[in-house]
């Protein structure tokens, strides 16, 4: 049988997650469940460390976000729990009410801030659940693609800048994000070489074995492998004890402040929010930070993992948005960190056969197994790996491949990219994203965007035969007014064909161009058409299939729109799916 074969049968013969399928598919979900469960572990304990909380607490919110939200989404193959790109949010609001984490010893302050945050996630949750409740999941189609991976990048380098010392031996990581990276060569400098040679050895692994071909070998999770190693490493070198070793003629102390530290009761690690910070300016604005970022970025895992669906079932995002916020309510009453549909452990999750969202529970069933029974082995995991897998995630984020692709798109796309990041790094998240979504305004009113079009379009919505609607778009189509044109579109008919007329449009932007490919296939999943036409009339501003296009001044009065049915050759066709890319999508980094 072809693939493309394989992949027909497969669609017409969906999995479910209702309690037939939980027995149809039990062998899939649960051995799928156990391999995330390997991945999960050191990434929730990592990510935990990372935000200044206890490394358990990242485990609370996995065992949470599998149980409670496989019974409220429909999101079939999203593993959720905590996720690197929510360090730098957790990691701020904590250290603005004073703390720093278990690095330097976990003082009465550090476990003060600690409940503080656990109160802000508290309220962002309730917001998040009203965002579900009022149908917000379409907000995920606002943001620019190029600002979203400039945020995503920028997170990339703020946690190699604050998770390099602890895969290195340097328990000193203060300091805003731009002071932590200038500080990296003297961090080097004084490595505590022990620990160094269990995070160089973790880096090896993780970036290495992606390189093996053998499929056995990559069937074996990159992360497991390091725990497998680091923890012999870490008995070697005898981590447990407290004690001196002369290298080079210097002394460096190791001992168990360079172990995982988890509690022998998993029961006793349960702690309470603190709502005080509420009754602060500063306790809103991270309210709003966690609300809004944390949404943004499980919306974008989720549809991007829904590209990935064998079966291509769709998720509701609101509703998925709701379970989200349940969960996030549940994980932050109980000492959890706030958490996403998470991207890797949900690819790791198709690779592994999973058929249902049952898989997401089975894995949080074998995190709660797990903690609850071994806990001392937990205990011998050394953190320079938990760094170390950290940093891999990081560089992923912020590679020089996104840069590259990212330029492939436009120039103009880059100079969003990198304002987002300078933004982030230089402030905060939201006047990163904020600073890029500006830029990109420029940028369209300078290709001849007009200004009203920025907020709002004219769309003319005419049924021109029995099975055809014909869209005309005035003015601009851009990320910022692309949910209005969605919207007028998603209305009509469904046993209808589209043709989507763009001649009238000065500017059709990289965002709307990628939104028309995803649309493009799920109208022939529908086994509709979309048809997409009227950009012969303009210039690409790039050799990317999904490059923005602007209409050349020479037929500013606009030109005749071709036939029904007649496509431009500059137009998204499933030839553009011969250019794979991370454009459009999270890529494919723990996000």
């Amino acid at each position: 049988m072809s693939a493309h074969a394989e992949n027909v049968s497969l669609s017409t013969d969906r999995p479910r997650g209702d309690l037939p399928g939980l027995v149809k598919y039990f062998r899939y979900d649960a051995l799928s469940g156990f391999l995330v469960f390997l991945v999960a572990l050191p990434l929730c304990l990592g990510i935990a460390s990372a935000c200044s909380y206890p490394p358990i607490a990242g485990v609370f919110t996995a065992i949470v976000g599998g149980v409670v939200t496989t019974f409220i989404s429909n999101s079939e193959l999203t593993i959720k729990g905590p996720a690197a790109g929510l360090i730098v949010i957790v990691v701020g609001c904590v250290a603005d009410f004073g703390g720093d984490g278990i690095a330097n010893g976990w003082s009465p302050q550090d476990q003060a801030a600690y409940r503080i945050a656990l109160g802000v996630a508290v309220a962002a949750a309730v917001v998040q659940i009203v965002f579900g409740v009022l149908r917000s999941g379409a907000l995920s189609d606002f943001f620019p693609s190029s600002a979203v991976h400039g945020m995503l990048a920028a997170i990339g380098i703020i946690i190699i800048s604050k998770q390099l010392p602890a895969a290195i031996g340097v328990l000193d990581n203060k300091g805003e994000s731009l002071h932590l990276l200038l500080s990296i060569p003297q961090k080097l400098m004084h490595m505590n070489p022990e620990i160094a040679l269990i995070g160089l050895v973790s880096l090896v692994i993780l970036f290495g074995l992606p390189l093996v071909k053998n499929k056995w070998v990559r069937m074996v999770p990159a992360q497991a492998v390091v725990v497998l190693v680091a923890i012999p490493l870490g008995m070697y070198f005898q981590l447990s004890k407290e004690h001196t070793y002369t290298f080079y003629n210097h002394n460096y102390e190791v001992g168990e402040q360079y172990l995982v530290n988890v509690p022998a009761n998993i029961l006793s690690a349960i702690t309470f929010p603190d709502f005080s910070g509420l009754a602060t300016g500063k306790g809103w604005k991270w309210v709003a930070m966690f609300a809004l970022i944390g949404s943004l970025e499980s919306l974008l895992s989720a549809k991007a993992i829904d590209s990935l669906d064998p079966w291509r079932r769709k998720t509701n995002f609101n509703r998925d948005l709701l379970a989200v916020g349940v969960a996030n309510l549940a994980a932050a009453c109980i000492g959890g960190l706030p958490m996403i549909s998470e991207i890797v452990r949900s690819k790791a999750n198709i690779d592994n056969g999973a058929r249902t969202r049952f898989s997401d529970m089975f894995h949080g069933l074998f995190l709660l197994g797990f903690v609850a029974l071994v806990p001392g082995l937990i205990h011998q995991i050394p953190m320079a790996a938990l760094g170390a897998m950290l940093v891999y995630t990081g560089f992923r984020l912020a590679s020089p491949r996104e840069f590259a692709n990212v330029y492939r798109v436009g120039p103009e796309q880059l100079a969003v990219f990198v304002t987002t990041i300078v933004g982030v790094l230089a402030v905060d998240l939201l006047v990163g994203v904020a600073s890029g979504i500006a830029v990109k305004f420029l940028i369209h009113l300078f290709n001849y965007a007009p200004f009203r079009s920025l907020f709002w379009t004219d769309v003319d919505v005419v049924e021109q035969d029995s099975k055809t609607y014909r869209v005309t778009v005035h003015h601009a189509a851009v990320f910022s007014n692309w949910i209005f044109i969605k919207h007028k579109i998603n209305k009509l008919d469904l046993d209808h064909d589209v043709i989507l007329d763009l001649s009238e449009v000065h500017l059709v932007d990289h965002t709307v161009m990628e939104r028309l490919h995803d649309m493009e296939r799920e109208f022939d999943e529908a086994h509709r058409k979309l048809h997409v036409v009227g950009l012969d009339n303009h210039t690409k501003l790039s050799h990317h299939p999904h490059s923005a296009r602007k209409r050349t001044r020479t037929s500013a009065a606009g030109a005749p729109a071709p036939a029904a049915g007649e496509e431009s050759p500059n137009e998204p066709t499933e030839a553009a799916t011969a250019h794979p890319g991370t454009e459009g999508q999270p890529s494919g980094s723990d996000i």
